[in-house]
């Protein structure tokens, strides 16, 4: 089977939802519940998993997560073999992922930028348009 395969892509589409449900329901304590799985990539031989997973929070709750789902990983797994018929139950490896954090963090820059520069237009005398205008007119 190939890396790319449409063979492939559904069989990581459903182990990504029977990873992340089984993380909502585990019952460790580490694990964060702002813990999301942003992607899985299953080897073609279906043997190895990995999973990256996105923790909103501080590093010491990343950490936290980190180890508990290294140690959930059992469970984790032995759901996956009992939710999907597959030959083979992949082994997990979890990769941490702040994509979600940089995004926000980005996010955040472009509003204060937009702030400041709609100062300076204000402060120049200009009048604001539209795009720059944070209200939606639809919402109105």
């Amino acid at each position: 089977m190939r890396k790319n395969s449409n063979k492939n892509r559904r069989i990581n589409g459903e182990v990504q939802k029977v990873i992340s449900e089984a993380i909502r329901y585990s019952k460790d304590p580490r694990i964060s519940p702002f813990t999301s799985v942003m992607d899985v990539e299953v080897a073609p031989d279906l043997k190895t998993c990995k999973v990256w997973v996105s923790v909103m929070g501080n590093d010491e709750d990343r950490e936290r997560t980190a180890e508990g789902l290294k140690s959930a990983a059992g469970y984790i797994r032995s759901t996956l073999a009992k939710e999907l018929n597959m030959r083979y139950t992949p082994e997990l490896r979890f990769i941490m992922d702040d994509s979600i954090e940089y995004a926000i963090n980005m996010s955040k820059k472009i509003d204060e930028v937009t702030a400041k520069d709609n100062e300076a237009r204000l402060a120049r005398g200009e009048e604001l348009s539209e795009e720059s205008d944070d209200t939606d007119p639809e919402e109105e």
